[in-house]
């Protein structure tokens, strides 16, 4: 049997990068997934994928700011097949800039987006979660929340997030529900490669740069930080809980 034969999961901000990486694997390892995103282009072009390799999933076009979007998310999963198992709070984005560049707006929305977001899809799916006595929330964070040069919004958004999952790990274990968090280091994505072009840097520049820095010699992929998340949302991590991994290819704190 599949890993996740007959479970249930919402995987935000998924239609591309680290999250449609987590979605694919939750498939190929028999979960039905709702893939949601707020870029509805990219979100229809990603189930369609999906649905031709005949994985099971729903799309949900999601502001995860929103409650109401978010609670509408939830609901329309389980709508769609009667429970949640698996919560992997992945939605994300990036707002550099030294801190005396940075604007009010450039702090509050990476905050939101990636603080309030986690906080609400948590609270919406944790209710499911309680009645059926089992659950798996993920938390992605970062190496960022070790701190990191023009990044004083994403690095305490990602530092945030793993205060949070160390609480919901004490609130929510009595119920069956573990809540862990993956950090991963230097990934490449649509995401680094735009810090890339930020930064005016070739990105195959960038990522020579990035192996020199890193133990085992290479960047990470997506698909490492998916397998990682994997193990926290099957039942073999059972009683691993509030616990922090990080995916960058050598030790961190």
């Amino acid at each position: 049997m599949s890993m996740l034969e007959g479970k249930v999961a919402i995987v935000t901000g998924s239609s591309r990068g680290i999250g449609k990486a987590i979605a694919r694997r939750f498939t190929q390892e028999g979960a039905k997934v709702c893939i949601s995103d707020i870029d509805e282009k990219a979100l229809v072009e990603t189930v369609k994928e999906f649905k031709e390799q005949g994985f099971d999933v729903i799309e949900c076009l999601t502001d995860v700011t929103e409650k109401s979007q978010v609670e509408k998310m939830v609901a329309d999963t389980v709508q769609q097949w009667g429970r949640v198992d698996i919560l992997v709070n992945n939605a994300g984005v990036t707002r550099d800039n030294l801190l005396f560049k940075m604007t009010d707006d450039d702090w509050e929305m990476v905050m939101d987006v990636h603080l309030k977001g986690a906080f609400f899809c948590s609270r919406a799916v944790q209710k499911y979660m309680v009645t059926k006595k089992y659950g798996r929330i993920i938390n992605i964070s970062s190496t960022s929340a070790l701190g990191n040069r023009g990044q004083a919004n994403y690095a305490t958004a990602k530092a945030g997030l793993q205060g949070f999952t160390k609480t919901l790990a004490i609130e929510l274990g009595k119920h069956g529900i573990t809540c862990n968090s993956v950090a991963p280091g230097f990934i490449e994505t649509e995401m680094t490669k735009a810090t890339a072009e930020r930064l005016g840097m070739d990105f195959e520049d960038m990522v020579k740069a990035r192996i020199t820095t890193i133990p085992v010699g290479r960047s990470g992929k997506p698909e490492d930080v998916a397998n990682t998340v994997l193990f926290f949302a099957g039942d073999d991590a059972g009683f691993v809980n509030g616990q922090v991994i990080y995916v960058a290819g050598g030790p961190k704190a």
